[in-house]
């Protein structure tokens, strides 16, 4: 069999090497893929498929991209979840002996990509590591492009969950796993079903556990900034960490120096929302698109930084339970609320600053080019106006911004004395560095300028001395400089012109003066493009060892924004302060639903009240029709509740809040119809996490519950769970229970802290108006043929659905005089007519045909039916 060409042999070597990536193979100016790849890239990418011939009978499957546009091509395979891997050609094609030198430089993947044009600028694209060792986890989660790392372990009961609750939260572009987290089928497939995210295995030698060398490497902070000293229990961090940051350096082919902060974070210190809450009160994306717009995060982003709108979403999805830091965050918001003037300034210099963040990401890792420079320059040319306004600030948190908030003066003076105003995008093709910063490259440019003035007087010159008008110096790339004369003129030309060119038209002649020029000036050119991209790297690495302060800068200018637009919807959208303690309360007066307010006119939405503690208050069960507001009311609660946990002013005119650990909502039938489980089925495994996880200081939202089964079973179960939670020894959760069982009313009769509410009706004739209004007590109309008609139901079916309906409540009420009268009659301890043995007895009975019977077999279904009563 024939042997594959020099080139495929090396292309077959490295394939073998990234095996699990697509490997764009630069082959001049165009990447090529092969075989395999060939055929995936093809389909996916909609490129044309060819063939190479590669030493073999047969030609390689192959396909191709012009490598400036590598990006884009990129992205669209990391989008449908490849990997790529990228191999360059180490030296000049010209100066190679043989093959040339190539190798992978990086490997993009869905969590490590870098380029800010292919990530959303508000969101972090997080790469999340775990690590799994018995029943116990440990997590390590990472932003490239800001350096963000972060880690916590989970040994606790429920583990699972709580992980699938970590995975909620930061919402990772991919997984990577040890053996025995991959091997765990069960829990990857779930992981794989909830979220869309590729994961792929590492080996287990690169989660090292060894405590001492990691604290030695990383500065390892908690959540408050400050050293933690001893990391000897935290064992699972470290290993889910050095799996993490290994991926880093063998993707990306670099010892990945910019990371050096660690912080090690307990999922105790914010309030805990699992994957249901995160979708069902529609935080950071909508339940139906994923979009932004319509969810909380709509409605509160007004930053002006793309770094302000990371921290925001982050600040959402991770709420404080520290009452402290709740109210510090809630001060600063009231000063820079109630302080137009103050709000106004920081506003205003906030939206001339770029993303720090991910250029101190892009200069050290080194992709950094001058017009990402320039950014950080004209960045830093704010932070001294930023500083200036916030001295007259007094709150606490904005003092300790104002004493925090380094100024990168001599960053910015550095980049000011280097990098010339509107510098290209590459940084290999000269014209970066200003006049005057360096004498050798000044030297060299005035050669270059002023050699095209000698070039000008050599023409000038030579026309005069041969007498040639139309006599020209011109210059190409293979000749380089030459002076041109026409055939009309060629009897004119001197002997010491030599003959470089003959044209159909004129002829192509060089002078050893014109030669001399020539030297000197592409001399240095070509000089000067070299030195100018050295200096440039020079320029680099001297902010590179700021990064650290440019980092700090960055995370106190994403605060300021943050905590800026929250005063600023607070203002627009007429939000109060809300007092945020420990005293178990949810009391909230006029509260509105952020969003549907902002979506609704002005002032139609109307407003509620809301009050529960932690002793008569607990549960409050709400009945009332479709359609009139029950499921929004409960969201608002919640919606509020958060809002007020992140330090944000709330959409009431009071609002007091007791600082919750969970919230959890069983809302709506978000089938898992996909996952091949039923509704009934996802409702009471949503119900027994609740059950499992809540605890007295909990918010509960539960809408519906039991309404994906018979009538009967579902309300046993919406009974018992509103028993169990409102039992103080087994859950005593803050609860709102909208329910259509108009049977639980007599809960609160029955219950210690249960109260009855409904959302008030108006009826009009056969029109029913809904008041959108909670009233305290219950009610027993649903008005569902009502909300038929207005869904657009053609008026023969709901008027024949009356009619049915009259009927039925008609023979209930007769039902329910009979059964008094049986109930009379009947003594106690005997059977009652409901008796579940006497319905079977009469079902089977139903189904003997007694024409057919002979009487052996009547005598056995008699001594059956006898043995079934005992």
């Amino acid at each position: 069999m024939a042997e594959y060409s020099p080139m495929m042999q090396h292309y077959l070597q490295t394939k073998e090497e990234y095996k699990d990536c697509i490997l764009f193979y630069r082959l001049g100016d165009f990447y090529e893929m092969f075989f395999d790849d060939a055929i995936t890239a093809s389909r996916e990418l909609e490129l044309t498929l060819t063939g190479k011939d590669c030493g073999q009978a047969e030609r390689a499957p192959m396909c191709g991209i012009p490598y400036h546009a590598a990006e884009t091509y990129i992205a669209r395979l990391i989008e449908k979840g490849y990997k790529v891997a990228i191999c360059e050609q180490l030296e000049d094609p010209k100066q190679a002996k043989g093959i040339v030198k190539r190798d992978v430089i990086r490997v993009v993947t869905p969590g490590t990509v870098m380029e800010s044009n292919l990530l959303e600028e508000k969101k972090n694209n997080y790469i999340m590591s775990i690590y799994k060792n018995g029943i116990y986890y440990g997590v390590a989660v990472c932003d490239l492009t800001t350096a963000d790392f972060k880690t916590t372990q989970i040994k606790d009961q429920n583990n699972f969950i709580t992980l699938l609750d970590e995975i909620s939260r930061f919402s990772p572009a991919e997984i990577i796993v040890n053996t025995m987290m991959y091997e765990s089928v069960q829990e990857i497939s779930k992981i794989r079903e909830r979220f869309n995210i590729y994961i792929s295995k590492l080996d287990d030698e690169k989660f090292d556990t060894d405590y001492n060398e990691f604290k030695i490497k990383y500065d390892i902070l908690n959540e408050n900034e400050q050293e933690v000293e001893d990391i000897s229990d935290s064992v699972l961090c470290v290993a889910a960490s050095n799996g993490l940051l290994n991926y880093l350096k063998d993707t990306q082919k670099s010892d990945l120096d910019y990371i050096h902060k660690i912080v090690l974070y307990y999922t105790t210190h914010y309030m805990n929302l699992d994957i249901n809450a995160r979708r069902n009160l529609e935080i950071t994306e909508k339940l139906r698109d994923k979009t932004k717009k319509g969810t909380l995060l709509w409605v509160l982003d007004k930053t002006s930084t793309s770094m302000g709108g990371r921290l925001l979403r982050r600040w959402l999805n991770d709420p404080l339970i520290d009452v402290c830091k709740i109210n510090e965050r809630l001060e600063a918001v009231k000063e820079l609320k109630e302080d137009i003037i103050l709000r106004g300034d920081v506003v205003d210099s906030l939206k001339k600053v770029y993303d720090i963040e991910r250029l101190a990401g892009k200069i050290s890792y080194g992709s950094a080019n001058a017009r990402d420079l320039l950014s950080l320059k004209n960045s830093a040319k704010q932070l001294p106006d930023v500083k200036k306004t916030l001295s007259q600030a007094k709150s606490p948190l904005l003092t300790q911004l104002y004493d925090n908030l380094d100024t990168l003066e001599d960053v910015y003076q550095i980049i000011e004395d280097s990098i010339i105003e509107d510098p290209p995008i590459s940084v290999k093709e000269g014209g970066i560095i200003k006049l005057g910063y360096d004498e050798e490259i000044d030297h060299l440019k005035k050669a270059t300028t002023e050699g095209k003035t000698w070039v000008l007087e050599i023409e000038a010159k030579e026309r005069e001395t041969t007498g040639i008008k139309g006599l020209k110096v011109g210059f190409n790339k293979v000749f380089g400089y030459f002076i041109e004369v026409t055939k009309s003129n060629l009897s004119m030309v001197p002997d010491r012109f030599i003959r470089k060119q003959t044209l159909a038209n004129c002829e192509r002649y060089i002078t050893e003066e014109l030669k001399k020029v020539e030297n000197e000036i592409l001399g240095a050119e070509e000089k000067v493009i070299n030195l100018e991209y050295n200096a440039f790297c020079e320029i680099r690495e001297k902010i590179e060892k700021q990064i650290l302060r440019v980092q700090k800068s960055a995370s106190i200018i994403a605060t300021l924004d943050v905590l800026a637009s929250l005063a600023t919807v607070a203002d627009d959208m007429n939000y109060v302060m809300p007092i945020v303690d420990n005293s178990g309360m949810i009391d909230i007066k006029d509260g509105r639903h952020p969003v549907i307010e902002k979506i609704l006119p002005g002032g139609s939405f109307v407003e509620n009240d809301t009050y529960l503690d932690k002793n008569d208050n607990r549960l409050a069960i709400i009945t009332g029709p479709n359609m009139a507001g029950k499921s929004t009311y409960m969201r608002q609660v919640a919606l509020i509740t958060l809002m007020a946990q992140v330090g944000s002013f709330v959409p009431a005119s009071y609002a007091k809040i007791g600082v919750v650990d969970k919230i959890f909502t069983r809302v709506g039938a978000s089938d898992d119809l996909s996952m091949g489980q039923s509704t009934f089925m996802v409702e009471m495994m949503e119900v027994a996490a609740i059950l499992k996880e809540a605890t007295s200081n909990s918010l509960v939202i539960l809408d519906e519950i039991g309404r994906g089964t018979s009538t009967y079973d579902g309300l046993s179960i919406a009974w018992a769970v509103a028993e169990y939670i409102s039992d103080k020894e087994k859950c005593g959760a803050k609860t709102l229970f909208a329910t259509h069982y108009h049977e639980l009313t007599s809960l609160e009769e029955k219950l210690e802290g249960v109260k009855n509410y409904s959302i008030a009706v108006k009826e009009k004739g056969e029109d029913v108006i809904f008041l959108r209004k909670i009233i305290p007590g219950g009610t027993d109309e649903s008005y569902g043929v009502h909300v038929a008609k207005l869904a657009g139901v053609p008026q023969v079916v709901t008027k024949r659905a009356n009619e049915i309906l009259k009927t039925l409540e008609r023979k209930s009420v007769q039902g329910e005089k009979a059964q008094e009268k049986e109930n009379k009659k009947v003594a106690t301890g005997q059977l009652d007519l409901y008796n579940y043995k006497l319905a079977e007895l009469a079902h089977e009975l139903d189904k003997v045909d007694i024409n057919e019977l002979t009487p052996i077999e009547a005598l056995n279904i008699l001594v059956n039916m006898k043995e079934k009563i005992k």
